[in-house]
C-alpha cells in the first residue's frame, strides 16, 4: 500500500512517500480502508520535530480520519466488515477521567496513523458512523472531539450562555458550530474582517478583530454588556491567556487547549481575577471514544456540517500541509483518497 512517513522531522520537507505492506488484524484490531483524512496543527508540529521528542523516522502521521473496515481480528464486536468508523486518536482512553497513560497509545505519534491506504486499530477504540453522517461530516476525532470536550464536557454550555472562540482554526470552527447548536451566543476574534464575516455567516455573533482591537478582551466585555464569556476557548496559550481572563464572566471556564499564539511575554498581571471572578482554568487532551459517540450522535441530530477549507488528494499531501501552514485557511484541510 501507499503511505507516507514522518521521516527526519526537520520541517515539512520531510514528509516521505513510501510503500508498505498492507496490514493484517491481530486479535483485537480491525483494518480500515482510509476514505478521508483530516489535518491539525500538531501534524505541522511532529514533521517540524518540536511535538515532544522526535518520533522513529518511518512513522505513518496524522491523527484524524475516516475509513471502511475491511477486516476484523478474533474478539472485535464494535465493527462489522463493511461499516465506516472513526475513532479518537487516544485509542485506550475510552471513557471515564483522563490518565496520562492516554498519551502512550495515540495514533500518529506513538503508533501509525492515518496517512497510508490501509491503517490497523485497536477494534475497542472505533465508532461506526451512521448512514446519514458524511465522510466529511464524520472528521470530528480530534479537532471536532477538542471542541466538543471544551464547550460541552468541560463548559457545560447551555443556552443563552456567551462562548468565546479565539482564532478561526478547525478547533474554533466546531466550537463555534457546536455553541451554535446549543443555542449559545458565540463570540470570535480574527486578525482578518473577511474570516470574521464568514463566521459571522456561521451563527456567530459577536466579532473582534485583535490586530485593529488588540485590546479585544474590553471588546468582548462591551459587546456583552459587561458579562463577559461564560465558556472560553483558549487555543492561543500563554500569550492570550491574561486576555481571557480578563474576558471571562464570574464564574466562566476557560478551557486550555493548545499555543497557537506563541509564548507569553510575561506573567498574568490579572491572576488575582481567577479568584476574583471564581473562574475555572482547565486543561484538556482531546476527548474519549465515549465523548466522540456523543459528539457524533449530536452531529447527526442536528445535521452539523464542517466547515471544509479545501481538499487534497492522496499524491498531494506534502501540498495540503503547506496549506495548512500558510494559515490562510478557515476550517479543515482534508486529504481524500480514491
Amino acid at each position: 500500500m501507499k503511505a507516507y512517513q514522518i521521516g527526519a522531522q526537520d520541517g515539512l520537507g520531510s514528509l516521505t512517500a513510501t510503500t508498505r505492506p498492507d496490514p493484517v488484524p491481530g486479535p483485537g484490531e480491525a483494518v480500515l480502508k482510509v476514505r478521508l483524512i483530516g489535518l491539525n496543527h500538531r501534524d505541522m508540529l511532529v514533521l517540524a520535530g518540536t511535538y515532544g521528542a522526535k518520533r522513529p523516522t518511518e512513522r505513518v502521521p496524522l491523527s484524524e480520519g475516516v475509513g471502511e473496515v475491511v477486516a476484523i481480528g478474533a474478539g472485535v464486536t464494535t465493527v462489522k466488515v463493511g461499516d465506516r468508523a472513526i475513532f479518537a486518536h487516544f485509542t485506550t482512553w475510552l471513557d471515564g477521567d483522563f490518565s496520562p497513560a492516554a498519551f502512550g497509545n495515540d495514533l500518529g505519534i506513538t503508533h501509525d496513523g492515518w496517512l497510508a491506504e490501509r491503517i490497523a486499530v485497536p477494534g475497542a477504540a472505533l465508532v461506526p458512523v451512521p448512514e446519514g453522517v458524511s465522510d466529511e461530516q464524520a472528521i470530528l476525532a480530534s479537532a471536532g472531539l477538542t471542541a466538543w470536550n471544551a464547550v460541552v464536557e468541560v463548559g457545560r454550555v447551555k443556552a443563552g450562555d456567551v462562548v468565546l472562540a479565539l482564532g478561526t482554526g478547525g478547533v474554533s470552527i466546531y466550537a463555534l458550530k457546536i455553541a451554535v447548536a446549543n443555542g449559545a451566543c458565540v463570540a470570535i476574534t480574527s486578525s482578518s474582517d473577511e474570516k470574521l464575516a464568514f463566521a459571522k455567516s456561521l451563527g456567530a455573533d459577536i466579532l473582534v478583530n485583535y490586530r485593529t482591537t488588540p485590546d479585544w478582551a474590553a471588546e468582548v466585555m462591551k459587546q456583552t454588556g459587561g458579562k463577559g464569556a461564560d465558556i472560553v476557548v483558549e487555543t492561543g496559550g500563554q500569550a492570550t491567556l491574561s486576555q481571557s481572563i480578563a474576558a471571562a464572566a464570574p464564574n466562566g471556564r476557560i478551557v486550555i487547549i493548545g499555543a497557537l499564539a506563541g509564548a507569553a511575554t510575561g506573567g498574568l498581571p490579572n491572576y488575582g481575577a481567577i479568584i476574583g471572578k471564581n473562574l475555572t482554568l482547565k486543561g484538556i487532551a482531546e476527548g474519549s471514544r465515549a465523548m466522540l459517540v456523543r459528539l457524533l450522535r449530536a452531529v447527526e441530530a442536528n445535521t452539523i456540517m464542517p466547515v471544509i477549507d479545501k481538499v487534497f488528494a492522496f499524491d498531494d499531501a506534502a501540498e495540503a500541509y503547506a496549506h495548512l501552514k500558510s494559515g490562510n485557511h478557515v476550517g479543515k484541510v482534508l486529504i481524500k483518497l480514491d
